[in-house]
């Protein structure tokens, strides 16, 4: 570089040095992908133990006697008397917490295995035959569902008052049968997963319609089957109002409602029985725990079935 006649600088040296310019890049893919599992991460972490608080405290709870459980911390352990509790829970009035569980089975069993068996075979139809009146009757099937129960109870408590149904196991088989809801989600999963060639295929070959439903649409809908049956079980089991309602002696009662009449007893004779009260609860909802883990074999099973096609 040149340089000037008085000073013998280079041209440029007092300019302050200039920064190299940033071009602006897109964003890695990978890296915001990264960001979108962390913050989904959290949530369900966050859902995960909003979820499973009350089901730490409810097994704390179960394990103290009815000292402890008054006088100590509500969310650590003081001594271990789980097991003298659940010895309790069965034995206490010669033992009618087992036949509340028994009532419990039956209802949600029976009826849940019923009411998928029936909804499945409405939804079938709603969605792949074409009669006269079908969005009537769907319509009706949506304008069901959004009715709470609540409402129906009164109604259907005098109906089996008519009829003579009331404080019988029929009166809580019944409306567990019937659940519009149910039928709503047995039309759209075989919509999805049932195809009208396979069907006429099958007419082809001289099956009956009756063959038809219990040979293939039936192992098709295989998950669909099982999500409305763990809804129907779930909802049946924890069922309160309506057994409240319609069921009078506690040979009858389920678990819930059982469970809520020893609750009062603290008032009404003076005995406390909460420890019961808490381990029943706790017992009462390991058999959906069970149920839970044992319909994951009948999910996989109906979506390799639904990707055949």
């Amino acid at each position: 570089m040149a340089l000037t006649e008085k000073t013998g600088r280079k041209h440029g040296a007092d300019r302050p040095p200039t920064r190299p310019v940033r071009r602006l890049t897109r964003p890695d893919p990978a890296a915001r992908s990264r960001g979108g599992q962390r913050f989904l991460l959290l949530g369900l972490i966050l859902a995960s133990v909003y979820s499973l608080f009350p089901v730490y405290w409810l097994t704390v709870a179960a394990t103290k006697d009815r000292v402890g459980l008054y006088q100590s911390n509500g969310l650590w352990l003081s001594g271990w008397h789980l097991w003298d509790n659940v010895q309790q829970v069965f034995t206490y009035d010669d033992g009618i917490f087992l036949r509340w569980t028994a009532n419990s089975f039956l209802y949600a069993g029976v009826g849940s295995a019923g009411g998928t068996l029936i909804a499945l075979a409405t939804g079938y139809g709603l969605a792949r035959f074409d009669f006269p009146g079908r969005g009537a009757v769907f319509a009706c099937v949506v304008g069901s569902f959004l009715i709470p129960i609540a409402l129906l109870t009164l109604p259907l408590y005098l109906l089996f008052s008519a009829i003579g149904l009331v404080d019988t196991p029929w009166a809580m088989l019944i409306p567990c049968l019937i659940n519009p809801f149910s039928v709503y989600l047995a039309k759209v999963y075989t919509e999805a997963t049932i195809p009208f060639e396979l069907l006429e295929a099958a007419r082809i070959d001289g099956a009956g319609e009756l063959r038809i439903f219990f040979s293939i649409v039936l192992r098709m809908m295989t998950t669909g089957g099982a999500t409305v049956f763990l809804l129907a079980f779930v909802n049946t089991w924890n069922a309160f109002f309506l057994p409240l309602t319609v069921l009078r002696g506690e040979e009858n009662w389920t678990l819930n409602l059982g469970l809520y009449n020893w609750s009062g007893k603290r008032l009404e004779s003076g005995v406390d029985v909460t420890s019961l009260v808490l381990t029943g609860a706790l017992l009462s909802i390991i058999p959906m725990a069970i149920m839970m883990v044992a319909m994951r074999r009948y999910w996989r099973t109906g979506v390799t079935l639904g990707a055949l096609k």
